[in-house]
């Protein structure tokens, strides 16, 4: 989907997973003050980036790489693993970048069916051969929104072989409310396989800069620096992580990401309370199973002015945008 450059004011753009809030103010008067250096290279090493990271989540900086978002680091990942094994495990209901990045990798895709709406970890973990060169799992999944549970995700990881890499995929996890799912960082500990990563695109508000990073073992983090571009992220990215990661702004994130919580809740009663049937979701998007249904419902979202994401013959993804956003939303569903 392509969104003009220049914005329409009277647009809902509910189809990219944005936060609905912007920039924290520490964070945006960190890139203002950053512009004056628009001439300059940024750091190719990104050093204050890795060791704010390194220190935020108790970490060796040479477990820690950065680049231009979570995807971006997804398929350099997978590339710098080749090129022995060929094959790919992942959801077959999950990020629609994940088919792409394979495939740039000169792998084959092995997209493995859901359980409902959720992983089917089981059968994720039987889909893995001798081929495999790593697994992907999205986790809040998108575009879902179902999360993986702290006791399944353990047991699906001592299924999986000690030398196959296992990507958790958690670029929605600040969202996040269910006490039982999983955080990939804590179950790294004692598993060099697992990846865990994140970004900053999210609920930190930072899309636009495209700025992401990976916690994995030293050993692999070397291996992907190895066939990594330099010069990413760019340095207004590297300043704006870095204010992020500050107490003051880390606090004011999480207290954002609270009253987020309350304003998807209530945007899944209303759609539910419309006759909608929509699952529980833990990330800043919803899923609209509407089947046969969802390219007619995505085109008369856009006659009312929603941009929305379609899965045809599956459902729509729909971000958890502004009050105005959510209501222009459930006035086309209340329309039928």
């Amino acid at each position: 989907m392509t969104r003009p450059t220049t914005y329409v004011t009277d647009l809902h753009d509910m189809s990219m997973n944005e936060s609905r809030f912007g920039p924290l103010p520490s964070v945006r008067a960190a890139v203002e003050q950053g512009a004056a250096q628009l001439h300059r290279y940024p750091s190719h090493t990104a050093a204050e980036l890795v060791a704010a990271l390194a220190g935020h989540y108790g970490v060796s900086p040479a477990e820690v790489l950065v680049g231009p978002g979570s995807a971006g680091l997804t398929q350099n990942l997978i590339a710098s693993l080749g090129p022995e094994r060929t094959e790919v495990v992942y959801p077959a209901l999950s990020f629609e970048a994940y088919p792409l990045m394979v495939m740039n990798t000169y792998c084959r895709p092995v997209p493995v069916p859901m359980a409902g709406y959720g992983l089917d970890l089981d059968a994720m973990a039987a889909a893995i051969t001798d081929n495999t060169r790593c697994v992907l799992v999205c986790n809040p999944n998108n575009p879902t929104g179902s999360v993986v549970g702290r006791d399944e995700l353990t047991a699906f990881l001592d299924r999986v072989p000690a030398d196959v890499p296992v990507f958790l995929d958690e670029a929605y996890r600040e969202f996040v409310t269910d006490p039982d799912a999983a955080d990939g960082m804590q179950l790294r500990a004692g598993r060099d396989n697992v990846c865990v990563l994140r970004t900053f695109s999210k609920a930190y508000g930072l899309a636009t800069l495209r700025v992401g990073y990976a916690i994995v073992a030293a050993a692999i983090a070397q291996q992907a620096r190895m066939t990594n571009m330099v010069y990413y992220p760019g340095g207004l990215a590297q300043l704006a992580a870095v204010a992020a990661l500050e107490p003051e702004a880390e606090k004011q994130m999480q207290e954002r990401c609270a009253e987020f919580a309350g304003v998807r809740a209530r945007f899944v009663e209303d759609l539910r309370a419309a006759g909608l049937d929509v699952p529980d979701s833990q990330g800043n998007f919803v899923w609209l199973p509407l089947g046969a249904e969802a390219e007619d419902f995505v085109a008369r979202c856009r006659a009312a002015g929603i941009l929305l994401r379609a899965h045809p013959g599956l459902g729509v993804r729909v971000t958890v945008g502004t009050d105005e956003a959510n209501q222009r939303l459930l006035g086309v569903v209340a329309a039928g």
